[in-house]
């Protein structure tokens, strides 16, 4: 046994009894679909605990984890500074349905290393931010129509759910029953990255196009980086035409540097979503921009929005500690190198075999697609081998390597993520990739 592949109980006998009890008493054994491995095959994992960049399972198996929550535990799990502030904060209260001073504090935090928010206003989760910002949007322009991007992913509203990504794209669902037809048609939907599409939508629905919302950088078909002038393209489309710019952050906010994408991509909008990383682990998300909109939502507007949760003293706390932490000098360099030398070795590794693999990867942002184009949109990502990368993550996860069960999700990568961990996994990705083209099982 190498020191690459640690002894696993494959088995898993207490992780299949407890999902056996699961599906008696939640959906489908879930709280959120792709946890239940449908799409990957074999059972789901059900964790004991989490400590930085591994998590343990209930059979004792540990694995190094690329989920890490869906990208919310940038500083790893378990970070000893976020669990003492949680601790001290829980003693206090967890929740008082009044405003605390820990929410001004963190707001100010996030407003001033995000130029392009002047007001923000917290909720419970990305969906929430989203759902909020396009009805401030809608109210803001007086117009119905929105604008979104096949294969990304903003929340399960119902606006949202045609064409989406995450995990509507991992169970080939590409619309939701229970959105009523008048509403889904008021969604417009474009390829990602196909600028002209974009525009002969505004033309053909002119003065009726509320606002355009996109992930800058895709990560919810899997990861898909903006092609040069796309991003500025529906900057220059939005004002030409009177439309608001929504960039769903809640991915990219305070992770690929100490502030949002939009600042490294040279591109503002008018409102920005966030959630994940600011709220440390926790159910936070926001959303923000101007605040000629912002002053739009209640109590200084007609837009309603509220929340019983929203501002929980957990949830500030966490996240004020965490950006506290991201913003010591060295950490996003530290991050973005151990990156690179992920993605480097398993392109490697890939190019060892007869497979095709196609590796995107932004900052510490990446995907394996099994498939021998580019992949630069939503259609490319669906032409990939869905079940070769199935086979992938049954691989990898014999290893001690937890990937996103889903060929359609971004791998994350973590600030508790070491060198051995990396090298760890260009070694597992290696003997897996040999497996697959030897056809062993």
């Amino acid at each position: 046994m190498s020191a690459t592949r640690p002894a696993l109980n494959k088995e898993r006998r207490r992780c299949r009894e407890i999902f056996e009890r699961a599906e008696n008493v939640l959906v489908g054994g879930v709280n959120s679909p792709v946890r239940a491995f449908r799409a990957v095959g074999g059972e789901p994992l059900i964790i004991a605990r989490g400590a930085g960049a591994h998590l343990y399972d209930v059979d004792g198996n540990e694995y190094v984890d690329y989920v890490c929550s869906w990208g919310a535990m940038l500083l790893g799990h378990a970070h000893p500074t976020v669990s003492a502030a949680i601790a001290a904060q829980a003693q206090r209260g967890t929740s008082y349905g009044v405003t605390t001073e820990l929410e001004v504090e963190l707001a100010s935090r996030i407003i001033r290393s995000a130029p392009s928010i002047e007001k923000i206003r917290f909720v419970s989760s990305g969906t929430e931010a989203t759902m909020s910002a396009i009805r401030l949007a809608r109210a803001f322009t007086k117009r119905e129509l929105i604008l979104k991007f096949e294969g990304c992913y903003h929340g399960h509203a119902d606006s949202f759910l045609s064409q989406a990504g995450s995990g509507l794209a991992t169970l080939g669902i590409a619309a939701s029953p229970g959105v009523p037809q008048v509403l889904a048609e008021l969604t417009l939907n474009a390829p990602y990255n196909d600028l002209n599409a974009a525009e002969r939508l505004f033309a053909r629905h002119p003065n009726k196009i509320a606002a355009v919302i996109v992930e800058p950088i895709a990560a919810n078909m899997g990861v898909v980086p903006p092609e040069p002038g796309f991003l500025a393209g529906l900057r220059d489309l939005t004002r030409k035409y009177g439309a608001l710019l929504i960039f769903d952050e809640v991915i990219t906010g305070f992770r690929l540097h100490f502030g949002l994408a939009q600042q490294l991509l040279h591109v503002e909008a008018d409102l920005t979503t966030l959630g994940k990383i600011i709220g440390g682990g926790l159910p936070v998300a926001a959303y923000g921009g101007r605040a000629e909109i912002m002053n739009q939502v209640a109590p200084l507007g007609a837009v309603y929005q509220a929340g019983t949760l929203s501002g929980s003293p957990l949830g500030m706390c966490a996240g004020i500690v965490t950006l506290e932490e991201l913003s010591r000098p060295g950490l996003y360099e530290k991050l973005h190198h151990f990156s690179e030398e992920l993605v480097t070795g398993v392109r490697q590794a890939a190019r060892e075999t007869s497979i095709s693999a196609q590796i995107n990867g932004y900052g510490s942002l990446a995907t394996i697609f099994f498939s021998d184009r580019p992949v630069r949109n939503y259609g490319d990502a669906k032409r990939s081998d869905t079940k070769l990368y199935a086979r992938f993550f049954r691989e990898m996860l014999d290893r001690g390597i937890f990937l996103a069960p889903s060929q359609f999700e971004a791998a994350f990568l973590s600030l508790a993520h070491t060198a051995e961990d990396v090298r760890r996994t260009i070694s597992a990705a290696r003997e897996s990739l040999a497996a697959i083209a030897s056809g062993k099982e």
